[in-house]
């Protein structure tokens, strides 16, 4: 079997939890973007949660752009930037972003 072969047999469903991922991220930057910076992080470390989620539940073959190493590594990187995200978002009171 060829690697053309291998990507046409792959259902387009495997993507879906990667565009879920990339929809919420997409959201918190359009935040950003009108000047609700602490919203748009906060969808973001949200997006990268719900990838940590995501990847605990889903099979391999069914993850599919969400799987990176293995099951544990992933969701241990996926909620440990999350949360470190979600910190750094919540902790900062002041500058010119407040």
């Amino acid at each position: 079997m060829t690697m053309t072969q291998r990507r046409g047999s792959r259902p387009l469903l495997a993507h879906l939890p990667f565009a879920l991922v990339m929809g919420i991220v997409a959201v918190g930057f359009v935040r950003i973007a009108q000047y609700h910076w602490r919203e748009g992080t906060v969808l973001i470390a949200g997006a990268l949660l719900v990838a940590a989620l995501l990847r605990a539940v889903l099979s391999e073959g069914k993850a599919g752009l969400l799987v990176i190493r293995g099951r544990g590594v992933d969701v241990l990187s996926y909620g440990g930037f999350s949360m470190m995200i979600m910190y750094v978002a919540l902790s900062i009171t002041k500058g010119p972003l407040a």
